[in-house]
């Protein structure tokens, strides 16, 4: 990150390359459309390069840039005026010498389409905190820089989008669990 501060290209050109994943899955919780979330990510990447000189020297880079391309995507989903809809995907990946049952993979596949469907359902807020903890596994402070809030704030967000959509789901089972 000094490097770049300094104007060296290929650092700020590696900071890209480490980060590009996590701030297209970032955008892409917000936007809920590839190409929107492409576009997004590459645009939170030149503001970033034109706000270099504002990074704080000790701090860490990853919530600095995705408040970045939080503020980014939400820009660009008001701008756009419709209301979102995450398309979020239920990574099924399993071995197959322990392949569960055809019945028991039925059935997961059953409960996560409509964990997906009620996630889908919420209120954009409730669906950025509960993706971003439990689809793109960032921690609070990363959940905080995304959302734009306090990450003080997190836990109560999280825990009453959680109870939002358990009541959605009608089902006590546990399925956030972990």
């Amino acid at each position: 990150m000094s490097r770049a501060r300094r104007g060296d290209d290929i650092a700020f050109g590696r900071l890209v390359e480490l980060h590009a994943e996590v701030a297209f899955r970032t955008a892409y919780l917000v936007l809920g459309d590839a190409s929107e979330a492409d576009d997004a990510a590459q645009e939170a990447f030149l503001k970033v390069h034109r706000s270099l000189g504002r990074f704080r020297d000790g701090e860490p880079f990853r919530p600095w840039l995705l408040a970045i391309v939080g503020n980014t995507a939400r820009n660009r989903r008001r701008s756009r005026g419709r209301r979102m809809t995450l398309q979020l995907r239920a990574e099924a990946s399993f071995d197959r010498a322990t392949a569960p049952s055809p019945e028991a993979h039925v059935l997961t596949a059953e409960r996560q389409a409509r964990i997906l469907e009620a996630v889908n359902a919420l209120r954009p807020d409730d669906r950025v905190v509960i993706g971003a903890r439990y689809f793109l596994d960032l921690s609070e402070a990363e959940t905080a820089a995304l959302a734009g809030i306090a990450p003080g704030t997190v836990k109560s967000r999280l825990s009453r989008a959680r109870a939002r959509l358990a009541a959605a789901l009608g089902d006590r089972e546990g399925w956030l669990d972990g």
